[in-house]
């Protein structure tokens, strides 16, 4: 069972967590090209992505809580207890910084004004360094 969530918690994080990190550079290169629809498409799936991210944290607490004993595992193993907090202010930064930016630039190409192309850079750009560090911490496992 542990190695059915394991799985379940890498292939979660591949395709779910990498999409919501690289879409918002889609959006991005959308705004560029003044596509207004393609903005509000993709600021609609970032968002979803990032709230089904939390199936990823889910079958980690489940690896987690079915780990051998000997590997002392918690959600208070400091390796573990980082990469949450890493994750919650990567999403947390993607759903009320990332999306609301990408509907703002949305409404701004429609109405021919600025669009918010520094804040949806800025946001998902810190908030995929983020996602980074938990990739590294959750293969190094310091």
């Amino acid at each position: 069972m542990e190695t059915l969530f394991a799985v379940l918690h890498v292939v979660t994080a591949v395709f779910i967590v990498g999409p919501m990190a690289i879409l918002p550079m889609t959006a991005m290169r959308a705004v560029r090209a003044g596509d207004a629809r393609q903005v509000e498409t993709l600021a609609k799936s970032t968002n979803l992505l990032s709230l089904l991210s939390l199936l990823v944290v889910l079958f980690g607490f489940g690896v987690v809580g079915l780990a051998d004993k000997k590997y002392d595992l918690s959600v208070t193993t400091p390796w573990i207890l980082w990469s949450l907090i890493l994750y919650v202010v990567a999403l947390a930064l993607t759903l009320f910084v990332v999306v609301p930016a990408m509907r703002r630039a949305a409404e701004a190409l429609r109405d021919g004004t600025a669009s918010r192309y520094p804040q949806i850079a800025a946001g998902s750009g810190v908030a995929s360094l983020l996602l980074l560090a938990v990739v590294v911490l959750m293969v190094w496992k310091p």
